[in-house]
């Protein structure tokens, strides 16, 4: 897996996913957008603030206006966009948010840029609105299409792992229930009567639509499953797009396993007594 990961770094940001089934047949496609995604993610994160300057912005928004003016053909953004580095979506917004820039240089209201982006028919350029929905259907990663469908993945398999329990059996209340009950960080799923998987006592599981890396993992656990631990106790993450290994060893003591999907092998409180 880590080289897949060493292999997306050598990759434009559009069609990597493509590019990389060739040369790792055996992972499957959800598994590569998930590497992609989180490897574009971290190097935005090191890269956005050097590229969106007001000086960089400034040469980008001149060279989309020259190319406006020569009648290029559309999708002047996303070329600019694998020729400089931002994903289309954040070029796309860099350059709505100069062409509503004030004359005194300050920019727009976040708030208006993020309506602009989810829905580009409001944007008074003609040729900007038209590239401002090309750059989202080509991102990926960022934007809210982007988003909505990340979203829309993480429900589907929180449904898949919530139909699988019934299927066995298995009594427990969900994100809702617990909420309603008054808790604020709540699982994914809490067991009402604990489960055993391979020697361990599961007392809650969380469904991650994601390929769980130690970035990502120690993520989640500082802001969501050591919260969990502390108050629930032992419990199970479920990467259904696989993680690295040795993930575990990471947990300090502290017992939460790891799979890439429900386990199969749980013993009920039923069976032993």
């Amino acid at each position: 897996m880590s080289a897949a990961s060493d292999s997306v770094y050598k990759l434009p940001y559009r069609n990597r996913v493509q590019t990389l089934q060739k040369l790792f047949p055996q992972l499957s496609v959800d598994t590569l957008k998930c590497v992609v995604a989180q490897e574009c993610q971290r190097r935005m994160k090191g890269s956005h603030g050097r590229l969106t300057t007001s000086e960089a912005v400034e040469v980008l928004y001149k060279r989309y206006t020259n190319s406006i003016s020569m009648s290029e053909e559309p999708g002047i953004l996303i070329r600019l966009s694998d020729e400089n580095g931002l994903t289309p979506a954040l070029l796309a917004r860099s350059i709505i948010e100069r062409h509503y820039q004030k004359s005194d240089k300050t920019k727009p209201a976040k708030l208006l840029v993020s309506t602009l982006m989810k829905n580009t028919a409001l944007i008074d350029d003609r040729d900007l609105a038209f590239e401002t929905y090309l750059c989202l259907l080509e991102d990926d990663e960022y934007g809210p299409i982007a988003e909505a469908t990340k979203q829309s993945v993480g429900y589907e398999y929180e449904i898949r792992l919530r139909m699988e329990l019934e299927k066995c059996r298995v009594s427990f209340l969900h994100e809702e229930h617990l909420r309603v009950k008054g808790y604020d960080k709540t699982p994914d799923i809490k067991l009402e009567i604990p489960v055993a998987v391979d020697g361990q006592v599961i007392n809650w599981i969380e469904s991650k639509a994601l390929f769980g890396d130690e970035e990502v993992h120690r993520g989640y656990l500082k802001d969501q499953l050591y919260s969990y631990w502390n108050r629930f106790g032992p419990g199970l993450v479920i990467y259904w797009f696989g993680y690295v290994e040795d993930l575990e060893k990471i947990h300090q003591n502290r017992i939460i396993l790891i799979r890439d999907a429900l386990p199969m092998n749980m013993i009920f409180m039923e069976q032993n007594s």
